[in-house]
């Protein structure tokens, strides 16, 4: 992956996959051939046919191919690589782009009219199933998944927990204000209007 796309995150160390989805290998047909599958790092269903993970890479894409995505959203506002928009076209995958500055003291702050956008994208069954990454899985998802979660109606208590789970040993205090402050009034009332609400487990 590019340098440019370790920007906010670089010190951050890599976090193994999901207890839940484990590497592996299928034989297919032949005793000598094989396909890997990885998972990106900080893989993880959210609910339904919503998916969270760190910036995919070129390693990943056998296992992105067998969970049938349908779209994928990137909350991070560089140029996709190349690489990745190529594997989306042949998978027929479409692609989303909400590029969100992480919240970061003391004068950079997630705009919460971005995470609104996401959310009718994330929320939305036509999308669906939906990969949400940004560049490590931590901080930026972390606080879209939140959000996702206030809608559910969970406490905040259990929302902070799984945040601090994905984004240990690097949380951010401003995500949390950032989660616990959002109002999803808005996002709420159109999709509950749409039928998007609950969110099928």
């Amino acid at each position: 992956m590019a340098d440019v796309f370790e920007l906010d995150e670089e010190l951050d160390p890599q976090v193994e996959p999901s207890s839940s989805i484990q590497t592996e290998r299928i034989v297919p047909g032949t005793p000598t051939s094989s396909i890997s599958l990885t998972p990106p790092k900080n893989f993880s269903p959210v609910c339904g046919n919503i998916y969270r993970s760190s910036f995919p890479t070129i390693e990943n894409f056998e296992f992105l191919k067998r969970i049938n995505l349908k779209s994928v959203i990137c909350l991070i506002p560089e140029d996709y690589p190349e690489e990745n928009r190529e594997f989306l076209e042949e998978q027929h995958i479409q692609f989303f782009q909400v590029g969100l500055s992480g919240n970061k003291e003391p004068f950079v702050k997630i705009k919460p009219q971005l995470i609104e956008q996401a959310l009718k994208i994330v929320l939305n069954p036509e999308n669906h199933p939906i990969l949400i990454h940004c560049n490590r899985g931590k901080h930026r998802t972390g606080c879209l998944s939140g959000c996702i979660r206030k809608l559910q109606k969970w406490s905040l208590t259990m929302i902070f927990d799984e945040y601090r789970k994905f984004a240990a040993p690097k949380e951010r205090a401003l995500d949390q204000q950032f989660i616990e402050m959002f109002d999803d009034t808005e996002v709420e009332k159109m999709a509950i209007e749409n039928k998007w609400l609950p969110i099928e487990w």
